[in-house]
């Protein structure tokens, strides 16, 4: 038996990681009470890893988690990170692994929401900006899960709004 105890924090790490960064000093703050147990604590894949290793890496991580959030920024649904098309072991003429692993063209980011769907998990989708926008958002996670903006309005300034992730985590 699985247990699923810990959150999963999928983002387009070049252009979102300060949502990401604030998601988890929300968690690691005494005044905040957001909670949750990061995934991302477990077992990594190194930069220079293939990407079906990192894949691998990234479904360890999946199988130990009850809750998938995906940040969705400007370039989420049209990142082609992780894709086999990039990786030097894949042959260009005959389309095939020189490595013999299956070839896989989803992006790091399709491959997290495809599994996250397929494994039932919460999902929870936190957009970088003041509204959603699920013409941003990857397919496999469009019309599942709670959408909510990350962003708001205080005082006429913009803000990360901590009520509205609080919410989604229904916490």
């Amino acid at each position: 038996m699985i247990y699923r105890t810990r959150t999963y924090i999928a983002a387009d790490w070049d252009s979102d990681s300060n949502a990401v960064e604030q998601l988890n000093k929300w968690n690691d703050s005494n005044y905040f009470s957001l909670s949750f147990i990061n995934a991302h604590d477990l077992q990594q894949a190194r930069d220079n890893s293939l990407n079906c290793s990192i894949k691998s890496s990234l479904a360890t991580r999946l199988n130990a988690s009850k809750t998938f959030i995906l940040i969705v920024g400007n370039n989420t649904k049209t990142v082609r990170s992780g894709s086999c098309q990039y990786c030097g072991s894949k042959n260009s003429w005959t389309g095939a692994c020189a490595r013999g692993y299956s070839v896989d063209n989803r992006s790091y980011i399709e491959y997290e929401c495809e599994k996250a769907v397929r494994d039932g998990l919460n999902i929870i989708v936190l957009y970088k900006a003041t509204t959603v926008d699920r013409t941003k958002c990857p397919d496999a996670v469009k019309n599942v899960g709670i959408h909510m903006p990350m962003w708001g309005y205080n005082n006429g300034q913009l803000v990360w709004n901590y009520q509205a992730v609080k919410s989604a985590f229904g916490q």
